[in-house]
């Protein structure tokens, strides 16, 4: 075959580090814009990206010249980078080490996109470790939670 096709869509978790809440209202969507602006540039597009004050949730699609790991962490060091220039209380941001990554098939991507839409609803029940852990289950994810968290 001549040409490499793929279709790979990802539903990325991560955190604040020790999931302080560092996200705000004032700089939240701007951030988000940012996040997509990284990706849009290394042709993994958003589909959808939302989250609430100490993490984000980013459903996309994985272009076929980039391994997960180096698009994390492409995502992370620029919006961290970019953040610490919106002002001295966010000199410290920085983003936690891991992250989770799911595979989403296309007759899913109606229901992540309304999961990822209702993060601020979700989130007044539910803490992050609860709703990642509950991720992991859900998706058979193998894990020692005394290496989850930093």
């Amino acid at each position: 075959m001549p040409q490499s096709l793929t279709d790979i869509v990802l539903h990325i978790v991560f955190s604040t580090k020790e999931r302080k809440p560092l996200i705000d209202v004032a700089n939240e969507s701007k951030l988000h814009s940012y996040i997509c602006g990284v990706c849009r540039k290394i042709d993994c597009p958003v589909i959808k990206i939302n989250g609430v004050e100490d993490h984000v949730h980013i459903l996309l699609s994985l272009g076929r010249m980039i391994a997960v790991s180096k698009l994390i962490g492409e995502i992370k060091a620029n919006s961290s980078r970019w953040i610490k220039t919106q002002g001295p209380q966010y000199c410290e941001f920085s983003w936690q080490n891991g992250y989770g990554v799911f595979s989403v098939s296309r007759p899913q991507i109606n229901g992540v996109i309304n999961y990822i839409e209702g993060q601020k609803q979700h989130h007044k029940t539910k803490t992050f470790k609860e709703e990642f852990l509950a991720m992991l289950k859900m998706s058979q994810i193998p894990y020692d939670e005394k290496y989850l968290w930093d």
